[in-house]
């Protein structure tokens, strides 16, 4: 998933790490570059082996519509 949203990245990484999904936050200091403005999108990773597991998670806490299409 990607979003301009700090919050909403941390809510998400919260949930992985209490499920035990290992992820990474891509694009995290960014704001940096961008002025702190919020214009590149943060990215959580999942790797392909937690993937479902990772999807199921965000729809069932209602984030289903956050979510990137799968390749």
């Amino acid at each position: 998933m990607r979003s301009n949203d700090a919050v909403l990245i941390s809510f998400v990484a919260a949930l992985l790490n209490d499920a035990g999904i290992p992820h990474f936050v891509a694009d995290a200091h960014m704001s940096i570059l961008d002025g702190s403005i919020g214009a590149l999108p943060r990215r959580v990773m999942v790797d392909g082996d937690w993937t479902e597991q990772a999807r199921r998670l965000l729809k069932d806490a209602e984030l289903g519509h956050e979510l990137t299409d799968p390749a």
